[in-house]
């Protein structure tokens, strides 16, 4: 199972730190990635990590401003957003690969958290 938290409304600018805990299996084996959606639009992939923290891949509209991490030991991954931007507004949802390396594929990931809203204020 996986647990998100950290969304909610931000202003334009604004920072959000998106959380999302595992239960029942063994995160550290996995790469994990975030992905979101937007109202009729695709999920798209954002930003994965590796088993061992790296490497790290990022799509081009958030590199530089979002950051992801992870903490095995605390079987938790991270999203820490900043300069927020409306386009940004979507819900987040963490997901756990069955592989050591993070794809941009919605078909890789085979465990999803359940989604937290992003919402961004202009």
């Amino acid at each position: 199972q996986l647990q998100a938290s950290g969304g909610g409304l931000v202003q334009t600018g604004g920072s959000l730190r998106l959380s999302c805990t595992a239960s029942g299996l063994s995160l550290g084996m996995y790469a994990v990635a975030w992905f979101r959606q937007a109202p009729g639009k695709e999920r798209e992939f954002i930003a994965g990590i590796g088993m061992s923290g790296q490497p790290k891949y990022y799509i081009a509209s958030v590199k530089g401003r979002f950051t992801i991490s992870r903490d095995n030991a605390k079987a938790t991954m991270y999203l820490q957003m900043n300069s927020l931007r409306p386009e940004d507004a979507a819900v987040y949802y963490c997901a756990v690969s069955d592989s050591v390396d993070a794809s941009r594929l919605v078909r890789e990931y085979k465990y999803w958290g359940q989604g937290t809203l992003v919402t961004v204020s202009s």
